[in-house]
Parts: C-alpha cells; structure tokens; sequence
C-alpha cells in the first residue's frame, strides 16, 4: 500500500467513520488476489468512501489532467492512481496498460462502468472496457453497489451533510470471452447485478459526460 494511501486510510478512514458512519457488506466476496471493484457512480465522495471502507489499496482511475496540475499530480501520484486520458483513441488504451499488470500481480482496480457520475441517481447502460480488462487480465469482476453518497453535498449546498451511506459488495463475476457479443452481454448482466445492490432505476443508454 502507497504510504500517502496508507496515511490516508487510517486517519481520513477514521474521521469518516465517526462523523459519517458509513455502512459496508459482502466484504468476504473480496478475493485475495487480482480483482476489477466495478460501482455506481453518483458522487466525487465515492472514491473516498470506497477506498476508505476496502481493507485493501485500490487503484483508481484518474483524469489525466490531475498528474499534470502541479496543485494535484503529487497527491494522486501518491495515491497510486492512474491516469486516464478521456479524448479517446491510443491515449486512452494507456490507463488499460497501466492496469493490466496491477491486476496481474494481485491487486485491485476500482472502475466505474458508466465512464461518468449519475447525473440523476438513475443507473446507465455501462460501458465495455471493465469486461475487456477483466479479460486481458484474466480477473473476476466484483460488483459494488454505493447507495446515498449524492446525499452528502446536495446542489445548493456549500458543505457535507450527515446522510446515511452504504457499500455493498456482491460475489466475483468470472469473465469468458469467447465472442465479441460476450463482452457487451457480460457488461449488461454487471449493470443488473449492480442494480440489484442499489435499487436504482436502470436507464437503457449510456450517461452524457
């Protein structure tokens, strides 16, 4: 575990749990090596709550442009994150690069499968690439479930509220692609097992950036 991760882990971990008191389950269904933690996304707070609550380091993805502000580049740096670059193409098969070996090596991934926050706390058709790494990388997927995070700092607001918040982790998804058309049916049964963890309404396209 990075030591500004580990740092964080236990001091923000602790002050979160006792102004917060968040609440998580399923943790058994964490397996020990390699994993993709595929959630919801529905507040910034989500990265924070699910790395906290996860006895584990998690890697996350992160914009690309957080490494290159020199206000952020050495947090997220420290964080273990990586970068992320959303202008499509070869730039942005980089942060699958960047999170095969990790995966490969045992640790854990954290992906948000619709690409962007919930602009409605509605659930959106997710998108591919967390079943294409999980294949290249031959992991399981563990589906995450965040329910309450877009009530800590509603619009209109200028500080956190105390609101009740919750993760739920559901048991590993194996992943086989024997066919494209596996990659898109893996990705619907994940939002759907995602959706049975947060009981949001499923909207049947993708969510605008």
């Amino acid at each position: 575990m990075p030591p500004l991760y580990a740092l964080a882990h236990h001091t923000v971990g602790r002050y979160l749990r006792r102004r917060w008191r968040p609440t998580v389950t399923g943790l058994d269904h964490l397996p020990h090596g390699g994993a993709i933690l595929a959630a919801n996304h529905l507040s910034v707070a989500d990265q924070l709550f699910l790395g906290i609550l996860t006895p584990r380091h998690i890697a996350f993805w992160a914009k690309a442009e957080y490494f290159r502000a020199p206000l952020t580049r050495g947090f997220v740096t420290g964080m273990g994150a990586i970068p992320v670059d959303r202008g499509g193409g070869r730039a942005a098969l980089t942060a699958f690069d960047a999170a095969e070996p990790i995966l490969r090596d045992g640790g854990l991934v954290a992906i948000f499968p619709e690409g962007t926050r919930s602009p409605d706390g509605r659930l959106y058709r997710g998108r591919t690439g967390v079943v294409r790494l999980a294949h290249r990388a031959g992991v399981p997927i563990v589906p995450v479930g965040i329910v309450g995070t877009d009530r800590l700092r509603p619009p209109g607001t200028r500080l956190p509220r105390r609101h009740p918040n919750s993760i739920t982790f559901g048991p590993p998804i194996p992943v086989r692609v024997d066919r494209p058309a596996d990659i898109r049916r893996h990705t619907d049964t994940l939002m759907a097992t995602i959706q049975t963890l947060t009981s949001q309404e499923y909207v049947a396209r993708h969510a605008r950036p």
